[in-house]
């Protein structure tokens, strides 16, 4: 049922503090430890210190590394797990290239399991290590891209496999439920482009814990054709959200309804037809009940959207992109929404940033989607970064996770310098870690984004990687509730 504007204007004067209008609270600065401007009175000293020191959010100051690879607070430590070029897979070949979206399992006898995309564009004589072409994995022997699975044993021991190959441009993606990982295409090159053999801009299920349930790999037709970036799927309702990765124009937020009867499981998606259920996308209305056309219009912490949505005309897009197949008075945008992750009875999102094509300039923002209420809460917004050259300030989100020990911890993927940074509960941002590998020269140095941000089952560990050389690494120390 479609929730309408009168609908949720008088929601909203109904919940009173369950609902924080438009403009009620502050902008989230990008300094760390900055927070909603109604909190600074009573938190002042806190914030002062920046989320550097001892009195803030976080572990302190980040320490540089040594090695040159990571900074860290005082009692952490790193080690690397996989290395795209020098740590090989069970095949002998060399461990894939652009590490990005990841996500653990728990295997056997104390095993952890992680499936690590590769987001290789384009055909695969352009990259020096693409994921190889395991035979029966294959869905375009053409492409690059795809995903390895990792076990980390109690030992210390680690192996690694190929999950799938010959797909392209597997950014993020997402978690099942039932314990898979969905692989996300952020293409849109159909055969005959880029070298491809077959069409492309789809999502894969790939099972860690059964090599065989990876054989012949199929796309999930029904979620639609278009620049996949992440996917959630609701444990309750079986709903997937998916987030579009585009501009000219700004992408979308998507949701897949199954069709009536359908039951979640292992391979079950990949046995839908290809029209199976309804794919469709947002659309925003403010508190007064007036249109939003795109999501950077928001510019204070706690504005509050309510949520209809507007069924896709034909999803797998062919002679016209998903996105352009809509009036922009039709649907509501965002540029480069990235990162999704399911926590807290919803769906947090991530929009990196909005620039000159974009209503309003943001270096950033989280929003969260609770179903039930049908409405999009924001709860990060980064005020642009001028200098991302210098340290001290964040920019750029992109992959997400939440944390066991409270809030969010966010990959940065922005200008200059990138940081692995969480954010509390309301909404207090601060430094976890600084990426010291240069891949640039000394004069103009260059650091890769942040991907892939996962705590182990236990929550003991943090994955990460560092996308550029391609770098899986698991942080340990003294985490604490923040």
């Amino acid at each position: 049922m479609p929730l309408t504007r009168r609908q949720f204007s008088r929601q909203s004067a109904l919940t009173g503090a369950g609902v924080v209008l438009t403009g009620a609270v502050g902008t989230l600065a990008t300094a760390p430890g900055a927070l909603a401007a109604e909190d600074a009175a009573d938190t002042a000293e806190q914030a002062g210190h920046g989320g550097h020191g001892s009195h803030g959010p976080g572990y302190g100051p980040l320490l540089s590394d040594p090695e040159k690879i990571l900074a860290l607070p005082a009692g952490f430590s790193y080690r690397i797990i996989t290395h795209s070029g020098v740590t090989k897979l069970d095949s002998g070949e060399f461990t894939p290239s652009n590490h990005d979206g990841t996500a653990t399992f728990e295997g056997p006898r104390g095993v952890t399991l992680l499936v690590n995309n590769h987001e290789l564009k384009g055909p695969r004589s352009g990259w020096k290590y693409p994921v190889p072409l395991s035979e029966g994995l294959v869905y375009d022997p053409a492409a690059s891209g795809g995903c390895s699975v990792v076990e980390v044993h109690r030992s210390g021991e680690v192996a690694q496999w190929v999950g799938i190959a010959g797909t392209s441009t597997n950014c993020a993606g997402g978690r099942t439920p039932w314990g898979t990982w969905l692989t996300c295409e952020e293409t849109e090159d159909l055969a005959g482009k880029n070298g491809m053999t077959k069409d492309h801009g789809y999502v894969f299920e790939v099972d860690p814990c059964d090599r065989r349930a990876n054989r012949a790999p199929k796309p999930i037709k029904a979620f639609g054709r278009y620049a996949h970036e992440a996917v959630v799927i609701d444990p309750k309702r079986g709903h997937a959200f998916l987030t579009e990765d585009a501009s000219g124009p700004n992408g979308l937020l998507f949701r897949w309804v199954p069709p009536h009867g359908f039951r979640h499981g292992r391979g079950q998606l990949r046995m839908l037809a290809d029209d199976a259920g309804a794919l469709q996308a947002t659309k925003c209305y403010d508190s007064g009940g007036r249109f939003v056309d795109d999501l950077s219009r928001a510019t204070k912490i706690g504005t509050v959207y309510g949520v209809d949505w507007v069924d896709v005309p034909d999803r797998d897009g062919r002679t016209v992109s998903v996105r352009t197949q809509f009036a922009d008075k039709d649907i509501t945008r965002a540029r480069k929404l990235e990162g999704m992750w399911w926590g807290d009875g919803g769906v947090y999102i991530v929009s990196s940033y909005a620039r000159e094509e974009s209503p309003v300039q943001h270096d950033g923002q989280v929003w969260f989607y609770d179903p039930k209420r049908r409405t999009l809460t924001l709860k990060v917004l980064l005020g642009v970064n001028s200098d991302p050259s210098k340290d001290g300030a964040f920019d750029g989100p992109d992959n997400i996770t939440v944390s066991p020990y409270g809030g969010l911890v966010i990959a940065e993927d922005g200008e200059g310098v990138q940081h692995l940074f969480g954010a509390t509960e309301r909404g207090r941002t601060y430094p976890i870690a600084r990426n010291e590998l240069n891949i640039g020269t000394a004069a103009e140095p260059e650091y890769s984004e942040f991907t892939g941000v996962v705590f182990s089952p236990d929550g003991r560990t943090l994955y990460a990687n560092i996308q550029t050389p391609g770098i899986m690494l698991a942080i340990t120390g003294p985490w604490k509730r923040q």
